[in-house]
């Protein structure tokens, strides 16, 4: 019975000495860094809460609600919607910014973007169309307002 009950503990199946408030803490994934390093190469979709760092090479979307760091050995053939994001790689994408999107000076973007401010170093190539600041609030409000008119 012990031998069971510290295998689980050692699994983090069960949290010995806690209370439910940190527990919560412990499953909260927001504050998560995921890294895809040098020489790896996914193909596929991600999906996070927290932030995510692309030093490699990525086929497929990226979606998360915190910031996006690429590289600059890092590539992106795939739209990203984030929060933030960093850019010193290769993205041939549309990119989706709430906030502040900054391109290095070795960032290579080639696609539109979509984001509330733009920092761009010089060094910097982007190939494509810019809408900024106020023009993404409407955007979103004219998508709401023509996503309830398709409901009613």
């Amino acid at each position: 019975m012990i031998k069971k009950l510290l295998h689980l503990f050692y699994q983090n199946k069960i949290t010995m000495f806690t209370n439910k408030n940190e527990m919560i803490k412990e499953n909260d994934t927001s504050g998560a860094v995921n890294i895809i390093g040098v020489g790896t190469v996914i193909n596929g979709d991600i999906q996070s809460k927290g932030d995510i760092r692309i030093d490699g090479t990525l086929k497929g979307a990226v979606k998360t609600s915190g910031k996006v760091v690429v590289g600059q050995a890092g590539i992106i053939e795939g739209d990203i919607d984030c929060n933030n994001a960093d850019i010193a790689g290769t993205l041939n994408a549309k990119i989706s910014v709430a906030q502040l999107l900054s391109l290095k000076a070795t960032a290579k973007l080639t696609g539109d973007l979509v984001t509330n401010k733009l920092a761009i170093e010089p060094g910097a190539a982007f190939t494509g169309h810019c809408s900024m600041g106020a023009v993404i609030k409407d955007i979103k409000h004219v998508e709401k307002t023509t996503a309830k008119e398709k409901t009613a």
